[in-house]
């Protein structure tokens, strides 16, 4: 099989690259190796050292490739495009700088909805003009990348305004397939209230990249029901390790292998460094259960 397992700072619970309470950058690559795996992706950029010749030393001290990189960014945002455009840019560089392939970008999380993250009958939609500003907005990222020789996936994500299956797939529609495919992420998938596997069959053709998360369906059921906030239910536990919560990996593994997909496939489990995580131990579980699996 040529699917390969990677990781990303987020199991380390690395969100944003200016939080004081990030772990050192070199401490996420040592555990990250111990834990079996054999390549990370970049996390926000600036997390790890935009020097290349920095960065390449920590990667190949500790026998890792570089992934790929989030473009985590308020697409939805007309005021915030000269933000966008930097976080695109510095990832654009850092990823062609070690080899990687993977671009993914995600609409980060918007005040309008939060609230109903989980809830798509009740989360408010953009009109006409503003999705098509936001579409676009997309799509020339989705270029940039892919005239840097990059892949790049659209991730829905909860929260903001690509979360939901008719979101992503009216995206899809849009946006040709040449500059944009499916990074798809089984845990926001659930998240939002569908099934993962449904859509992987569904979309196989056009997914390019994975994300392997798992949802702990009775924090999310409370989570739903209570309208918590998205970081505030990842500190409730709600990506929880993975095969113990309600994705069915191994409809994932037989999906992926019937596509004869080949590439990455990289774990994430969303925590809260406040709570004093064990993220090796996290780390190493995931990789045991995905290995009993056939991965």
């Amino acid at each position: 099989m040529t699917i390969r397992i990677g990781n990303a700072p987020c199991s380390w619970g690395v969100e944003f690259a200016g939080d004081p309470r990030n772990p050192d950058w070199r401490h996420v690559l040592r555990e990250c190796a111990e834990a079996g795996y054999t390549g990370i992706e970049l996390g926000p950029v600036g997390f790890m050292p935009e020097d290349p010749a920095e960065l390449s030393d920590g990667l190949a001290a500790n026998g890792l490739s570089l992934i790929g990189g989030v473009v985590f960014r308020p697409f939805h945002d007309p005021a915030a495009w000269d933000d966008v455009l930097d976080g695109a840019r510095r990832t654009i560089a850092a990823l062609t700088a070690h080899g990687a392939a993977h671009l993914v970008l995600i609409d980060s999380i918007s005040p309008r909805r939060a609230p109903t993250a989980g809830r798509a009958a009740e989360a408010e939609q953009m009109d006409a003009a503003e999705w098509a500003a936001f579409r676009d907005r997309i799509a020339e990222v989705a270029r940039m990348g892919t005239d840097a020789g990059l892949t790049v996936g659209m991730h829905a994500h909860a929260a903001g305004f690509i979360d939901f299956e008719p979101e992503l797939e009216r995206l899809l529609d849009e946006v040709p397939e040449d500059i944009l495919k499916i990074c798809f992420d089984t845990g926001h998938h659930s998240y939002a209230g569908y099934d993962p596997v449904a859509f992987m069959e569904r979309h196989i053709g056009r997914i390019s990249y994975m994300h392997f998360k798992d949802i702990d369906p009775q924090v999310k059921a409370r989570a739903v029901a209570e309208r918590t906030g998205f970081y505030d239910a990842c500190g409730q536990g709600i990506f929880c390790n993975l095969g113990t919560g309600d994705v069915d990996f191994e409809a994932v593994r037989r999906v992926l292998l019937e596509a004869g997909f080949a590439g990455w496939c990289t774990v994430e489990q969303d925590c809260d460094p406040t709570l004093d995580p064990d993220t090796l131990g996290d780390a190493r579980a995931n990789r045991a259960y995905l290995e009993s699996i056939g991965f």
